[in-house]
């Protein structure tokens, strides 16, 4: 991958992270559940830093799940959402 491709995909991924982080801010889900969420965006955005091609299909599979419905539980609980985001 040449300079500019990297930046371009830099540039994407930077916007897609923002996308999710405020998609998962709105969810109407337990607090547990978007704080775990909130996590796995932020191990994202780390791995981004070494391994870009890796962290952006770690986002899509991420973006995939919260489209259909699949949130993690929250920690210590067994509060789930429903599939549709609400609790």
């Amino acid at each position: 991958m040449d300079r500019d491709d990297q930046l371009e995909l830099y540039g994407r991924l930077a916007s897609q992270l923002k996308a999710a982080h405020t998609r998962v801010r709105t969810l109407q889900v337990p607090e547990g559940v978007r704080m775990a969420l909130t996590r796995q965006l932020l191990v994202i955005t780390a791995a981004a830093k070494h391994d870009l091609v890796g962290a952006a299909r770690r986002l899509e599979r991420f973006m995939d799940d919260l489209d259909e419905g699949r949130f993690p539980a929250s920690p210590g609980g067994t509060d789930r959402p429903d599939v549709d985001g609400s609790s």
